[in-house]
């Protein structure tokens, strides 16, 4: 049987620097309130010319450069994004064109915050159905552009990046086993209002923002990033002791520390990087990820989960021997 393992990962964060401190003269908030309530210490944010697709190519080029292979190898091109550049065309085939990779499928899809893991199952099935031989997959947000600076509930929260990883064949895990789910029936109490077939007189205006009802989505997070992990664990049969990491969509501090709990898992088992990079959406599990490879902290071989949830509600899960 074919199996599909991550070569390579990558990562680019937006030279602009926005701290707590520089939130406070902003909006109505203060360094200890933000860093209680969501853990996020400084994100970073695009320049006003910066695209969505700058912050792929950038990223794409530590994976490719890590995995050792050249744009030639890429066969194919996934981007998860709730962000683009344009409707179209997509994120994927501007980073395609830019990386002068060879024609391939390349696309892009949206499922909020849990872009990432939706792509890289998309990835792992077309490798091992054969169809696919080296992998570029993105996760990549420029949600600053996205946010009513006004909201001290949500302006706080996020940050801009792009996280990418070069997905090959293997004939060991690899990938063990991916999870995705999704409800719209909460699709009020996280969504951004303006699109190109609804509210379209609203964007570029003020009226055009991130909403969110944050009580409500949390209780939802909990649960299901809970169950998720349960359910990737089980169908694999493996126990929760035999895990050595759990990168999580990096949301909120007090959802990951409520899951954890949940689980009865250590949080010094856990990779966080809010304080960091505050919520990032799409790119926040890709950029986990290399963050803790290149610190020393993943190792090849060890037993990594990745989970994430975003508005829709959306979720998943990847359970993989990195």
């Amino acid at each position: 049987m074919m199996f599909s393992r991550i070569a390579g990962t990558g990562r680019y964060l937006p030279e602009k620097v926005l701290t707590n401190f520089d939130l406070e003269k902003i909006v109505d908030t203060t360094d200890e309130w933000i860093r209680t309530r969501t853990g996020v210490e400084r994100r970073h944010h695009v320049a006003d010319d910066e695209t969505t697709s700058d912050m792929c190519v950038e990223a794409a080029k530590v994976a490719i450069d890590d995995a050792g292979i050249d744009v030639s190898d890429i066969d194919f091109i996934v981007v998860g994004t709730t962000s683009p550049d344009l409707i179209f065309p997509n994120v994927a085939t501007l980073v395609q064109h830019r990386l002068g990779i060879p024609p391939c499928p390349a696309f892009s899809l949206e499922a909020a915050c849990t872009g990432f893991i939706y792509a890289l199952t998309t990835a792992d099935k077309f490798i091992k159905a054969g169809e696919a031989t080296c992998v570029l997959v993105i996760g990549a947000e420029c949600i600053s552009k996205l946010i009513d600076w006004s909201d001290r509930n949500t302006c706080v929260l996020f940050g801009d990046g792009a996280g990418a990883v070069i997905v090959k064949p293997s004939d060991e895990p690899g990938i063990i086993g991916t999870h995705l789910g999704a409800d719209g029936q909460y699709k009020d109490l996280l969504y951004y209002p303006a699109g190109a077939s609804k509210n379209l007189e609203i964007a570029g205006t003020d009226d055009a923002a991130i909403i969110m009802q944050g009580n409500e989505v949390f209780k939802v997070a909990v649960k299901t990033l809970a169950n998720v992990a349960t359910q990737a664990l089980e169908s694999a049969g493996i126990g929760l002791s035999e895990l050595d990491w759990l990168i999580p969509h990096q949301a909120n501090i007090r959802i990951i520390q409520a899951t954890a709990k949940r689980l009865g898992m250590p949080m010094d088992k856990i990779i966080l990087t809010i304080q960091d990079h505050g919520n990032t959406s799409a790119a926040s599990v890709p950029m986990a990820l290399d963050v803790s490879v290149r610190d020393g902290r993943v190792q090849r071989g060890q037993l990594v989960l990745l989970e994430a949830f975003g508005g829709g509600f959306t979720w998943g899960s990847v359970l993989m021997r990195y």
